[in-house]
């Protein structure tokens, strides 16, 4: 029964994976308010290869409608205002030279259904994801069977546990969804 149980941990880690990527792209949405990590992660192309921005600047909220990113080195200071305008997060940087601003507007009703929108497909493919580590576990299960390291009985016990743990995790993401749904209709 060991391996049955390792393998069943390895499973949910991986589902819990899932949902963390999915609460880590829902941060990125922006709800009218002013956070860092609503830039933190997008990709900016400097030496040679593409660094998450808040590996080349330091970010902070002076105040709620606004975030201020400093570069570490200023040579960078236009691809990260490239990389922010190609962002899909729909804000304008203004630069001066030595800090980039990031006024954050008020939402209107037109981007708050399109965030909606975005929201609602960030939660679809946190769900694939879960169910892919669901249908992999259950394969994993039937192979374990077949080399004769756990019996029938265990394989199906073993598949209606990823099942159970399938079922919570989609509905952490559904939960997740409806308070970030929340965060933007309360603006």
């Amino acid at each position: 029964m060991l391996p049955l149980q390792k393998r069943l941990s390895e499973i949910e880690e991986m589902m819990k994976k899932s949902v963390d990527a999915t609460v880590r792209e829902f941060s990125e949405i922006r709800t009218g308010r002013a956070n860092p990590s609503l830039v933190e992660g997008i990709m900016v192309e400097c030496y040679g290869s593409n660094m998450p921005l808040k590996q080349v600047a330091s970010i902070s909220v002076p105040e709620p409608r606004l975030i201020a990113i400093h570069p570490w080195d200023p040579s960078n200071i236009q691809a990260i205002e490239k990389a922010i305008l190609k962002s899909q997060l729909g804000i304008n940087p203004m630069n001066d030279g030595k800090i980039i601003r990031v006024p954050i507007p008020s939402l209107t009703k037109e981007r708050c259904d399109e965030l909606k929108k975005v929201l609602h497909k960030i939660a679809e493919q946190g769900r694939i994801s879960i169910r892919t580590v669901r249908r992999d576990g259950i394969d994993s299960l039937k192979k374990m069977e077949d080399s004769k390291q756990i019996p029938e009985d265990a394989r199906f016990k073993g598949q209606d546990h990823v099942q159970k743990m399938t079922e919570k995790y989609t509905k952490r993401i559904e939960e997740l969804l409806e308070q970030k749904e929340k965060e933007l209709t309360s603006i």
